[in-house]
């Protein structure tokens, strides 16, 4: 039996048939699929796969992998039975498992004559606005040239613990980033069950549900294999990221015979979630992707109103305090005097001379600075309201 929440007049089916018409996947393999759950890299899996992305290839869809499996591999190469816990362990395995990870999928896709491309990013690559664009750019060239982009964690030189959160994390803000019409993930369940199909022999697959919906909350467990980290939850999170752009998410087995095309045939497989809104301007997406921020305002009453209501600029008149370390075109968060995060930005000035200029008319920023570089804390066009 499928579950289907909240959907108003729109039926399975008609949900379904969207994936018939877009254009741009992002698709995200988890590591116990790569790796035969620990044992090596599923080399025949992978050119199942890759049989697939090049059909819907050929079918006009356009491709981003996002793979995980570098550390599960390192972890075979090197003889090791556990995930180790060590840092300095977790990037040299992620160093040996990353070099047979890219050539096996560039083996794969060279049998359909399809060139691949190697990208490793990390988190500060999709907060630093450069960054971002330079990324954003790149991949954007790459998928037009009819190259497919494999994505993965920079596991090598990340300092935060290895990891975005997971692996489906960055891959809902690479839909993001790519501007994607469907996010697919797929993983060694069918789908989110509304029990936890492992104890509850009654649980039955949420066919279609909005992202958003909170019912899913509880349905979703925080567990994962001990290859994998991410669970049920992670991909629930990143479906409710990857809705900020507009793009709709499919949680599905990845051992399903023919899994790819037959949902782009429309097949009822699998957990589809659906955005509650319309796409965003990209740069708001950007903004609202951020998961990490650098500094914190507090704003009074009178310029919470005017962000959120009249959709204007923050001043530094309706700053009551600032925190943080933030330079000049870093991201940080508004909150209102209850402590409520109400908004986020890029700033213009660094954390210093904002402390300055804190309820200050902007006609006086350059008699305290020295000099002016904006009127405004934070300009309309580089703040998303939350």
């Amino acid at each position: 039996m499928s579950v289907r929440l909240q959907l108003g007049q729109l039926n399975e089916s008609q949900a379904r048939a969207r994936l018939r018409e877009t254009r741009r996947w992002v698709i995200k393999i988890g590591s116990a699929l790569l790796t035969n759950d620990g044992r090596g890299l599923a080399l025949d899996a992978m050119g199942l796969w890759v049989d697939q992305l090049a059909a819907l290839r050929k079918d006009g869809v356009e491709v981003v992998i996002v793979s995980s499996g570098a550390v599960a591999e390192g972890m075979s190469r090197l003889g090791w039975k556990e995930r180790p816990k060590l840092l300095d362990e977790l990037q040299a395995a992620a160093a040996v498992g990353q070099m047979g990870l890219v050539q096996a999928w560039e083996a794969q896709f060279k049998r359909h004559n399809m060139q691949t491309a190697q990208i490793l990013l990390t988190h500060e690559d999709l907060s630093d606005r450069k960054r971002y664009l330079n990324a954003r750019g790149a991949l954007c060239t790459l998928i037009d040239m009819g190259v497919a982009p494999i994505i993965n964690e920079n596991d090598t030189v990340v300092t935060d613990e290895i990891r975005f959160g997971d692996n489906d994390t960055l891959a809902a803000l690479v839909a993001n980033l790519v501007e994607a019409d469907h996010l697919i993930i797929l993983t060694d369940q069918s789908g989110l069950f509304d029990k936890d199909p492992r104890s509850n022999t009654d649980a039955s697959l949420v066919g279609v549900a909005k992202a958003n919906d909170a019912a899913l909350d509880s349905m979703a467990s925080g567990s994962s294999g001990a290859l994998g980290r991410g669970g049920m939850f992670t991909k629930l999170r990143a479906s409710r990221l990857a809705s900020r752009s507009g793009a709709a998410t499919v949680i599905v087995g990845g051992r399903i015979d023919s899994v790819l095309t037959r949902l782009r045939n429309g097949d009822e497989l699998g957990t589809l979630l659906l955005p509650d809104q319309e796409r965003w301007v990209a740069r708001k997406q950007w903004l609202a992707g951020h998961l990490k921020t650098r500094g914190r305002l507090v704003l009074d009453d009178g310029a919470v109103r005017v962000l959120t209501q009249q959709g204007r600029s923050l001043l530094p008149v309706g700053v009551k305090s600032v925190d943080g370390g933030f330079q000049r075109g870093e991201m940080v968060s508004c909150y209102d005097l209850q402590g409520n995060e109400v908004a986020r930005g890029l700033v213009n000035y660094d954390a210093d001379e904002a402390v300055r200029i804190v309820g200050v008319a902007s006609e006086k920023i350059e008699s305290i600075l020295g000099y002016i570089n904006e009127p405004e804390l934070i300009h309309r066009d580089n703040l998303v309201l939350l």
